[in-house]
Parts: C-alpha cells; sequence; structure tokens
C-alpha cells in the first residue's frame, strides 16, 4: 500500500486512526498497529507477512534471552544466532540470485562453461528496513543500551509500525521507546496539527515534484543512448532532486504520521543538496541509514581509533557495506567505494577543502553527488560509462523533451533543495495559522489533482 493512493487516504488511514484512538490502553493500541502494520505490508502480498513475523519472533526471543542470562557466553549466542538468522533471511531473498549471476559471469570468464541456475526469488519490500530494525534491537540489547520489552505486541507495533514499516526510516528501539511506553496516555491532539503538516509536506514533495520529474527523466534515461550531453546533464540532474524529493516526501510522510499517533519519528533528511563536505553530506541524506552504518558497522571496525589508513579503511568497507545495502547490483557496490573514497579524500584534505569559498563548497559537493548518482541510477556499468561519456564529451543527440514545463520543476525543486527550508526547520517553532492553512490545502489540492491525472507512482526506496 501507498501513502499516496487512494485506498490509504480514503480508506486505511481514517479507520487506523479513528479505531486507535477510541481504544485506551497501551496493550489494545500495540495490537491495534500491529494488526495495522501486517494488514498495510500484506496488502501488497499477504505471504511475506510470515516472514516478517519470524523475523519479528526470533528477535524478540533474543531480547527475552538477554533479560534472563547475563554471562558472556549465553549473550553473546543471543547476539549471534539471531542477527545471523536475519541476516541469511535477507540474504537469500536479496542477494542470492546477484551471487549465483556474479558466480556465472566469473565461470564463464575462466571458460569453465557451467551453467549456474536463476531461481524465481521476489524481494519482499521493506525487507531490508525492518531486518535492521530487529537487528539494532539486538545490537542494542547486548549493549545495554535498551532494556528488551517483554510485551511482544509492543515489540511487534515497532516492528510492523506502518508509518516507517517499508522505506523508513530505520527507527531504533530506543528512539521511540519513550512514547510506546506511554502511549495509552498519549494526547490526540498534542501533536495532530504538525502531523498532518508534516505528511501534507511530503505528499507535495512526491507527488508534484518527484513525481513530475521522474515523467521525464524516466522517459529520456529509457533511451540514454540518444541523448545529447545537455540531454545526460539535465536528466542526471533532474534525478539528482527526484530521488531526494522522492525519498525526502516519503520520510516526511512517515514523521507526519508518526505524530498523528503520538509517536515521534527522528528526521531523516536535512536539506543534503545544503552539505559543504563528503561529511556534511552523510550527516543530511538519509540520516538514519548512515547514523546506522556509523554506530553498527563503522564504529565496531574501529572507527578513528587506530591511525590514519585503519580510519581509511573502515571508512572505505563501511561504504562498501551501505552500497550493497541499497541493491544486489555491482553498480551499487562501486557507488558504496566511491563515497567511501570520498569521505576518505575529505578526511585527508579536509584543511585545503575547506578554506574554499562556502557557494563552491556546496556546489562542488552536489556535482561529487550527482555523479555518484550515476552509478546508483544505471542498471549496469555499460549506461554509467555510456551516461559518463555523454556528459563529458561534446555529443550531439536529444534533449529532454518539454523543455519548458521540465525547466520549471527543475527549478523549482532545485531553489527548494538547495536554498529553500526543508520540513523540519519550517516546523521548528509550528503554529498552524490561517496563511499556513491555506499553503497546506493548496498543497493537498495539488497533489491529489496529480494523482487523480496520473495515478500512484511507487517510492524509489521501495526496491531497496
Amino acid at each position: 500500500m501507498l501513502f499516496n493512493s487512494f485506498v490509504f487516504l480514503l480508506a486505511f488511514l481514517p479507520i487506523t486512526y479513528l479505531v486507535f484512538w477510541a481504544l485506551r490502553s497501551a496493550k489494545s493500541r500495540y495490537v491495534w498497529l500491529t494488526i495495522t502494520g501486517y494488514v498495510f505490508y500484506g496488502y501488497w502480498d499477504p505471504r511475506f507477512c510470515l516472514l516478517m513475523a519470524f523475523s519479528t519472533l526470533v528477535s524478540f526471543s533474543a531480547g527475552l534471552g538477554f533479560l534472563r542470562w547475563t554471562d558472556p557466553r549465553h549473550r553473546r549466542l543471543l547476539l549471534i544466532i539471531p542477527i545471523t538468522v536475519d541476516l541469511l533471511i535477507l540474504g537469500f531473498f536479496k542477494y542470492a540470485n546477484f551471487v549465483f549471476a556474479s558466480i556465472g559471469k566469473l565461470l564463464n570468464w575462466a571458460g569453465a562453461g557451467i551453467a549456474i541456475p536463476h531461481w524465481n526469488i521476489i524481494l519482499p519490500i521493506g525487507i531490508s528496513f525492518y531486518t535492521f530494525h530487529t537487528i539494532t534491537y539486538i545490537v542494542d540489547s547486548y549493549r545495554g543500551v535498551i532494556k528488551p520489552t517483554r510485551n511482544l505486541f509492543e515489540f511487534s507495533a515497532y516492528v510492523s509500525l506502518f508509518s516507517q514499516l517499508v522505506a523508513g526510516p530505520i527507527v531504533r528501539f530506543r528512539q521511540i521507546e519513550e512514547d510506546l511506553e506511554k502511549l495509552g496516555q498519549a494526547d490526540r491532539a498534542r501533536w495532530l496539527s504538525l502531523g498532518i503538516s508534516f505528511f501534507l509536506i511530503g505528499l507535495l514533495e512526491k507527488v508534484v515534484i518527484a513525481d513530475t520529474l521522474a515523467f521525464f527523466v524516466d522517459r529520456e534515461l529509457a533511451h540514454y543512448q540518444l541523448l545529447s550531453t545537455s540531454g545526460a546533464w539535465l536528466a542526471m540532474i533532474g534525478y539528482s532532486f527526484q530521488l531526494y524529493f522522492d525519498f525526502a516526501g516519503y520520510s516526511d510522510m512517515a514523521i507526519g504520521l508518526g505524530y498523528m499517533f503520538g509517536i515521534r519519528i527522528p528526521i531523516n533528511f536535512n536539506s543534503p543538496y545544503k552539505a559543504l563536505d563528503p561529511s556534511d553530506f552523510w550527516r543530511r541524506w538519509h540520516i538514519s541509514l548512515s547514523s546506522c552504518l556509523r554506530d553498527y558497522i563503522y564504529i565496531p571496525l574501529g572507527g578513528n581509533r587506530h591511525g590514519e589508513a585503519n580510519a581509511y579503511r573502515n571508512l572505505l568497507l563501511t561504504m562498501l557495506i551501505g552500497g550493497l545495502w541499497h541493491g544486489a547490483n555491482w553498480t551499487f557496490v562501486i557507488w558504496g567505494a566511491y563515497h567511501g573514497i570520498l569521505l576518505a579524500a575529505y578526511r585527508r584534505f579536509a584543511p585545503i577543502w575547506d578554506r574554499l569559498p562556502r557557494l563552491s563548497r556546496q556546489v562542488a559537493m552536489f556535482l561529487l553527488a550527482l555523479f555518484g548518482w550515476v552509478l546508483f541510477r544505471s542498471a549496469s556499468f555499460d549506461m554509467a560509462a555510456h551516461l559518463f561519456a555523454t556528459m563529458f564529451s561534446p555529443t550531439p543527440g536529444m534533449s529532454v523533451e518539454g523543455g519548458l514545463a521540465y525547466g520549471v520543476v527543475l527549478l523549482t525543486a532545485g531553489a527548494w533543495a538547495m536554498a529553500g527550508s526543508n520540513a523540519q526547520e519550517i516546523h521548528a517553532n509550528w503554529s498552524l495559522t490561517p496563511r499556513r492553512m491555506i499553503a497546506l490545502a493548496a498543497a493537498a489540492g495539488a497533489s491529489l489533482a496529480v494523482m487523480l491525472g496520473s495515478g500512484s507512482s511507487p517510492f524509489l526506496y521501495f526496491q531497496f
């Protein structure tokens, strides 16, 4: 089910909201959030609800084990076994065919002539996100950062919380534990206007900005071989803003839905195209993922505690894993390595970079991110190589059709992303004035008009 669909807006959300607030106890609200989470997830394919339930039970049982055993041997087993189970499930559904295909290509290159079978494995939507939720819960329980819950429905409500289930943000249990514990005493009106505002701004970002850009960008990149140099640049600039507003829009809607149900979901984007360097970019882009990579991979690897060479190695390994997390394709792995190299290079040359004018650093960082998006968007290295060659050598061909309309949307998106306020900044000192109510109503109207005209489109991060 999509946030930007009429079945969600006109049926699922109103029913879920009204029943939730009609219930009085925390336990009944946990049960209701669990039920609605599984309905939301099962709307796509109900078979995979069993997979999420199994992962939930494994992680919940590990938490109970941490409450029972305190000796190092049992605690290590409780850490290793459930995480291994979670990773094996994720690995099978997300990476099995990728591994088999890579082995097959390697064998063919070596002249072995061995056929490797291709399995028709369906990738469950959101598996990367809810697996991260369960793993962070296990690790935090092991570290003593949180006290595991004894309430199965509280934990299942956390894992299956529909607002962040299929595309994040990656919310750690400790970040919403307080709100979950107090859910029975939550005040319906306390954050309602804030929640609606976040949701409508996110809907505007997704439906009006991202989807309009996608109409042009996807059409042009479908025949990227025919693009001119200017066409390739315009298409990739458009994709850079499409990806940002698509995912930032989803995250803002998720945050808004959280507020509407008395749960504060942390910010996931903080104007990443205002970043001045690679480190700043990753503090702003997909914050929940980058902080997880830092806390659960980079720091355990040693971080920057054992010399510069080890810090560079740890940055590269962390971003390689981050790239692979995004998808089962070597282009994602190289994209992750590219950002690892950028982070390492900035670490080495920061004093020189930081002396450059502020605007120069912002524009240069945007271009560095854009070059990475070429790899991220490309289905193959051939596509990426062709796009890079077209962008950096004068090439005749096609430009983006519908130039005026595309230009207006692109300029609007660019001004908002690189100079305007993001949703979090807009709501820092929020009060629902009449002028803002009119603006939100206009955002809702524009979004619904686009949805009526073009239908509902999936979020880009559903595939990850």
